[in-house]
């Protein structure tokens, strides 16, 4: 049984879809599946029960999944306790943190501490990615609008203006600056909960106050495929942060700021008992 094979199950676990798991592993997605079903020809059992709509864990699976982040979190431990002066650090991100964990990744190597290691970012969903810290799979992650975590380190690093992202052909698309209350309440858009952000109460407020239903809100699915849906209806809109925004590529849309200004908080997550040396000089790395 390969180490790798166990990763890209327990990648397919969390996204519960083949073709995000090859895109957070950087593969193609039949090299996925040729893998996960040479895992459950190795272990006697089916792991996943798949549909043209959709993925499940067996009982099976779960019970190997649980299994299988303990074998690659020890992994990770035996290659620590090593003692060698090069290693990996595992860092979980998202889409939308692109420039900044390049700073960011910049600024850790430059570090004493960090000469030679090597870094391995990992695409998760947010509530997959703080427990990935928790269980020592991820010595750090980044995320939006998470004030506090059980069991972990919330380190504010660095702030983003919040943009309303709307179609070009938007009534509002001209203006220098929009309220929540002159847009359509029916068009909000909400990428999926593994893709999305959290907001900041200050802006889910006005959104009530304008009648919006955050609890529920309209969930499309990934970040891009929310700002191709914005793009192709001209009452439809979306949120998104600072830098997401300036990884756009879409001319079928405008971001344009929230009025009043509106910001949300960007963190550095990390374990509760990382040293406070290391745990400053991560929040330093990704910082304004």
């Amino acid at each position: 049984m390969e180490l790798r094979a166990l990763r890209y199950f327990v990648a397919v676990a969390d996204e519960l879809h083949f073709g995000r798991a090859a895109e957070r592993l950087h593969i193609a997605q039949p090299a996925v599946s040729r893998r996960i079903a040479q895992l459950e020809r190795e272990l006697g059992v089916r792991l996943l029960d798949r549909s043209p709509r959709r993925v499940r864990l067996t009982a099976a699976g779960h019970r190997v999944l649980a299994a299988a982040r303990e074998a690659l979190a020890a992994v990770d431990r035996v290659q620590a306790a090593a003692g060698a002066p090069a290693g990996t650090m595992r860092i979980g991100t998202a889409a939308g943190f692109g420039a900044r964990l390049e700073r960011g990744v910049d600024a850790l190597r430059e570090h004493p501490s960090a000469l030679g290691v090597d870094v391995e970012l990992v695409d998760l969903p947010l509530t997959a990615r703080l427990d990935g810290v928790r269980r020592g799979e991820i010595h750090l992650a980044l995320a939006r609008g998470v004030r506090s975590a059980p069991g972990l380190r919330v380190l504010p690093a660095w702030t983003e203006q919040l943009f309303a992202i709307v179609s070009v052909r938007h009534l509002a698309a001209g203006r220098p600056a929009v309220d929540v209350a002159d847009l359509d309440v029916g068009g909000l858009r909400i990428p999926s909960r593994d893709h999305g952000l959290l907001l900041p109460g200050a802006l889910t407020a006005a959104m009530r106050k304008a009648g919006i239903d955050t609890r529920v809100g309209r969930l499309a699915g990934t970040v891009q495929d929310t700002i191709v849906e914005v793009g192709l209806n001209p009452r439809s809109w979306t949120v998104l942060p600072g830098d997401q925004v300036a990884e756009i590529r879409s001319t079928r849309v405008r971001a344009i700021p929230f009025a009043p200004r509106t910001t949300i908080t960007g963190s550095v997550v990390v374990p509760v008992d990382l040293p406070a040396t290391c745990a400053a000089a991560h929040q330093a790395a990704f910082g304004d």
